[in-house]
């Protein structure tokens, strides 16, 4: 069963895997099924990032996302960022990040340092 899978090269190809993941999806791992599922995925994966490759998501808009996802609040930043005013300004793309506030947001947020270093698609004086 495994060993009649192949590359995914084409769009068709993309979809006949989709439609096999679908089939399959919610079997057990360690089971013919569950590993035939596991290797769609890694072929589906690999195929979306070849053809769809994705930017790493703006510094700003990342801190943005997680701030929405954990529910937090703009003085909530202020262990990392600074002041209220730095807070503000790193929101409003007046101010870079600093190593240390990367440091800080990846530690207590999570957020990907390879991330966080990225400039900032806005402007900054």
């Amino acid at each position: 069963m495994v060993a009649d899978l192949k590359p995914i090269r084409s769009e068709a190809d993309y979809d006949e895997a989709l439609a096999e993941v679908e089939i399959l999806w919610g079997a057990k791992a360690g089971t013919p099924e569950g590993d035939r599922l596991d290797i769609l995925a890694t072929l589906i994966d690999a195929y979306e990032a070849k053809i769809y490759p994705m930017d790493p998501p703006d510094p700003v808009e990342a801190i943005r996302f997680r701030m929405e996802q954990q529910g937090l609040t703009r003085k909530d930043l202020e262990p990392m960022i600074g002041p209220r005013n730095r807070v503000a300004d790193v929101l409003n793309r007046k101010r870079s990040l600093s190593i240390d506030m990367i440091r800080k947001l990846h530690a207590r947020l999570g957020i990907s340092a390879e991330v966080l270093i990225r400039p900032s698609s806005g402007k900054v004086a």
